[in-house]
């Protein structure tokens, strides 16, 4: 499907304004949990093709293999492989203060699943234990939404989205009934963000989520903070991360402004004993030390050390991975 919307690109003539973009990443990464180890490679396509001033198609999509440990102390490997499109979306944007988007897209609640998934933004390898919440688990909605910036000043800014989502169960596209949106203020001097999240779940059981975002990123300091708190009708969390790449022996592209710490560190707790979301079922708290390696022409790599404890048992989690970034028009542009 993605190589169609690529296809009907070339039916029209563009300028070089209109060019198509197709961007993305291509990682490999393994995972050791509990003493197994789990092989992942994958590629993660994106296309952004502008139609015109206004109009914008935009779609991603996932092709993976999986080789897990088989179980029950048996030698080899389970293999499985998975394909399809992450979202597709068109937008349109009306004015500065208006986009209207209509198709599949990323829920935006809180800030990890619209900003952070894909592979070649996120710090760690594996998303936050409550990323799933207010996002209704696959993380897309299926119908429209409004965007854009309410206000914008020197000082300030104010962002919002608002969306409703239909419920939708087929091969490509999956999502549940539901309506929520975010807001966000901005100050640009300081790199300071916060923002809050509401998503009401309109079918099966009807829950309310609530959610609440700080992000802290200095212009040209190197150093980010971000964070989350979620809040579902049976389980709440929150999760803090911290990294750090310093300028003191060259800059940034010198050997060791290369290299970025990492902290994060992150809660689940149980409010009742009805489960009805994906958060683990019994309080859990999780530590994430991380260093990664900025390379030369959007290469990075990956790897942490994570201890999980639970009333259910303590566990050692490694993880390494390399990740690199691509971006390509999809043809000469004039």
């Amino acid at each position: 499907m993605l190589l169609t919307l690529v296809a009907l690109c070339f039916i029209r003539p563009m300028a070089a304004q209109d060019t198509p973009l197709i961007s993305g990443g291509v990682g490999f990464f393994t995972a050791t949990d509990a003493g197994k180890t789990t092989y992942l490679p994958i590629v993660e396509p994106l296309l952004a093709a502008p139609i015109g001033p206004h109009f914008l198609i935009e779609s991603r999509a996932v092709l993976l293999e999986s080789f897990d440990p088989n179980g029950d102390g048996q030698p080899g490997y389970n293999h499985s492989h998975f394909i399809g499109l992450t979202y597709l979306q068109g937008d349109y944007t009306l004015s500065p203060h208006l986009t209207i988007v209509a198709g599949s897209y990323l829920i935006p609640f809180n800030t990890y699943n619209d900003r952070l998934s894909p592979i070649w933004i996120g710090n760690f390898q594996r998303g936050p234990l409550i990323a799933t919440l207010g996002t209704e688990s696959t993380g897309t909605g299926t119908g429209g939404m409004l965007s854009g910036s309410a206000i914008s000043r020197n000082k300030y800014s104010l962002s919002y989205n608002g969306y409703f989502s239909s419920l939708v169960n087929n091969t490509n596209f999956q999502s549940k009934r539901s309506a929520g949106g975010r807001v966000s203020l901005f100050f640009p001097d300081h790199g300071l963000e916060v923002g809050l999240s509401y998503n009401r779940q309109l079918q099966g059981v009807r829950e309310n989520f609530y959610g609440a975002h700080i992000w802290w990123e200095p212009a040209n300091s190197g150093f980010q903070l971000r964070s989350e708190f979620a809040r579902a009708h049976h389980a709440q969390g929150y999760w803090i991360e911290t990294a750090y790449r310093t300028q003191a022996f060259g800059g940034f592209n010198s050997f060791i402004g290369r290299i970025e710490p990492l902290f994060r560190m992150q809660q689940t707790f149980r409010r009742d004993d009805v489960f009805s979301d994906a958060l683990p079922l019994v309080n859990t708290q999780i530590a994430d030390f991380g260093l990664d390696y900025n390379l030369p022409h959007n290469t990075r790599i990956l790897t942490s050390y994570s201890r999980e404890f639970s009333s259910t048992g303590n566990f050692n989690i490694w993880q390494t991975g390399i990740v690199y970034r691509f971006l390509t028009p999809a043809w000469k542009g004039k």
